[in-house]
């Protein structure tokens, strides 16, 4: 019986086997904001918030950009901001 599940534990290490999604490591994303230090957000720059909102003009979560919360708190500002004075829409059709 011991042998069996040190047979698995063998087979699940293996790099020969068949791919297993189930047990890849996911690498975590870096905020872009704390690994460039002359990286400044600015609500005027519909370009660089382009970056942060999906195709429907929604703010992208933390998960999707990698950004830390203290950052992706400054993004949103920005963005609330741009759209505010109507340099990015609310929404796309």
């Amino acid at each position: 019986m011991a042998d069996k599940k040190q047979n698995k534990r063998n087979n699940r290490n293996n790099q020969d086997d068949d791919f297993n999604p189930k047990f890849r490591k996911i690498r975590k994303k870096v905020c872009a904001l704390c690994n460039d230090k002359n990286f400044v957000l600015d609500y005027k720059n519909a370009d660089q918030l382009k970056k942060f909102i999906n195709e429907k003009g929604k703010i992208l979560p933390r998960r999707a950009t990698g950004a830390c919360a203290k950052h992706q708190r400054e993004i949103t500002t920005t963005v609330k901001r741009a759209r505010h004075i109507a340099i990015i829409p609310y929404t796309q059709d």
